[in-house]
């Protein structure tokens, strides 16, 4: 057995003591079920020995209030076994503002961390080896900045950048399509998404430069079929822009990364994770030509369903997040987030982050789950909902290749239309009580009490960043940094790859909010203008 395949134990018998194959198949070699995981078109799995090679990715989700305490909770998680960190921005962040702009006032830190310049940046991974820990950052409207402070950290502590391993969600759109986290328009959004591509694939072997969201897609009410076909979709048209760049297909595509939702429908969400593989690797090759093994393996990020908690009775909230946890181990995922039992109250307390990360750690080492290679492959249901949401999944494209394209889909209101529709009959069958949820809407408890801790997040961030932001813009070298800037606009008007030049910005400490602004000026602003 070759290195890539060795198992990582040499014990994989069940809890009596029954030996487990790496995977299991037909006995009827012609049937279509019976290819095995690691084996194009990868529906079983990318990996012939899946997690009997190496285990999931756990990655927890976390961010608030300063880069101080956030930076503590990331050596916390760390402590307790996390292995690898994912970074939640506050709101400012988010939307490209400084945390003194008029708009940033009661939300900094609330729901993330707040981060506005390559300072701040160097407290939040403050002795944490960025060259060992791989690292992922939820940001889409100003990623391609966060991205250049990263960098710029990297490069400030002595790393090769060629080592960094980590993703940056850097999906414009679907901000477009569901959260709406968008500042600049579509073609210039997309625009930075593929410089950030180019950047990567010259000079980061390793990092994913963009993680295509589906999660968002599912919390605003998606059908798990819609999820995958409009996050695929995503992906095939930064796979596009990138070849109209001049960039190759496998110089790049074996480093696109997507991020899926769990829900759940426990069977549904395992047929979907199968289904996207199948999709992806079929499309890779067929349509776009690739020719390196990896770039037809999607690989992929998984978040257990924020919509599926509950604030009633938040204790159930541990079991819904098991559930969708071993859906999406079983369905093949790359790495995953287990949400706490308090998210729909506040942010994480120390306790529900702990529980979390748990329910990942009992899942790989006590259930038995990861033995074996795709333990469903070959269920006559399983392989049923793979194939449906496959041919869901196709329909959906021939759909948005006759309206013109994503872009056009996306200003005509298509996306939002399908998924408004999606979330309306859901919501109608939970009113109407056709579909229950525990604690809601029946089993409910009239006289609850709230018997948990609630993490707030103190006042005090919004000052402490204000204090620092005035602080950088007194003791940087301004003249430097105007002329920097000035370059800067100068690259943003000649459609030149901004990661270089905003590199050298964050160096002079150049804050997020005066980068997003210069760029405003020359891309615009995005306002929807359709009505649904």
């Amino acid at each position: 057995m070759s290195k890539k395949t060795l198992d990582r134990k040499k014990n994989f018998d069940s809890l009596s003591g029954n030996k487990l194959e790496q995977y299991y198949t037909s006995n009827t070699k012609d049937n279509k079920y019976s290819i095995d995981p690691g084996t194009f078109p990868y529906t079983r799995g990318i990996h012939k020995n899946m997690y009997r090679g190496k285990l999931w990715t756990m990655r927890q989700f976390s961010g608030f209030s300063t880069p101080e305490k956030t930076n503590e909770r990331y050596k916390y998680l760390l402590k307790n076994g996390q292995t690898g960190l994912s970074v939640a921005y506050d709101m400012p962040t988010l939307m490209g503002y400084d945390p003194d702009h008029e708009l940033s006032s009661g939300e900094v830190g609330v729901c993330g961390v707040n981060v506005a310049s390559l300072d701040d940046m160097e407290i939040l991974f403050k002795d944490i080896d960025l060259e060992k820990i791989s690292v992922s950052q939820t940001i889409n409207g100003p990623a391609i900045i966060l991205f250049a402070f990263y960098v710029a950290l990297a490069k400030k502590n002595g790393i090769d950048i060629s080592h960094l391993r980590g993703t940056l969600q850097n999906d414009a759109v679907k901000e477009y399509i569901a959260q709406k986290e968008f500042i600049f328009p579509p073609k210039p959004s997309i625009k930075l998404v593929v410089d950030v591509i180019e950047f990567c694939s010259e000079n980061m072997p390793f990092y994913s430069p963009v993680s295509v969201s589906g999660y968002h897609i599912r919390e605003a009410g998606s059908t798990a079929a819609q999820e995958l076909a409009f996050t695929l979709n995503s992906g095939f048209t930064y796979i596009e822009a990138s070849l109209k760049r001049g960039l190759k297909i496998d110089d790049f595509a074996h480093r696109l990364s997507f991020f899926f939702n769990s829900h759940m429908d426990f069977f549904e969400e395992i047929g979907k994770y199968r289904a996207a593989r199948r999709i992806w690797a079929n499309k890779l090759k067929n349509e776009y030509g690739a020719k390196n093994e990896n770039s037809l393996k999607l690989k992929f990020h998984t978040q257990t369903a924020g919509c599926s908690l509950t604030a009633q009775q938040p204790e159930n909230n541990i079991v819904r997040t098991a559930y969708e946890a071993m859906a999406a181990v079983l369905g093949g995922t790359n790495s995953l987030h287990t949400n706490s039992l308090d998210e729909t109250l506040a942010l994480p307390s120390e306790k529900a982050a702990k529980i979390a990360l748990r329910t990942q750690q009992i899942l790989a080492h006590e259930t038995g789950v990861p033995n074996v290679a795709d333990p469903l492959g070959g269920s006559w249901y399983v392989e049923e909902i793979t194939d449906r949401i496959e041919e869901e999944a196709n329909e959906y494209f021939r759909v948005i290749k006759n309206l013109g394209g994503t872009i056009t889909a996306i200003e005509d209101g298509y996306f939002q239309k399908k998924i408004s529709e999606s979330a309306s009959v859901y919501q109608e069958s939970i009113d109407s009580k056709e579909r229950i949820i525990v604690g809601l809407n029946d089993f409910v408890d009239e006289n609850e009490k709230l018997e948990i801790e609630i993490l707030k997040i103190s006042q005090q961030a919004q000052e402490i960043q204000e204090k620092k932001v005035k602080k950088l813009r007194k003791k940087r070298d301004n003249k430097s940094l105007d002329k920097k800037m000035k370059k800067l606009r100068n690259a943003c008007e000649n459609n030149l790859n901004l990661v270089p030049y905003l590199i050298e910005v964050a160096e002079l400490g150049g804050t997020v909010g005066e980068i997003v602004e210069l760029m405003k000026g020359v891309y615009g602003e995005w306002e929807e203008s359709f009505g649904i």
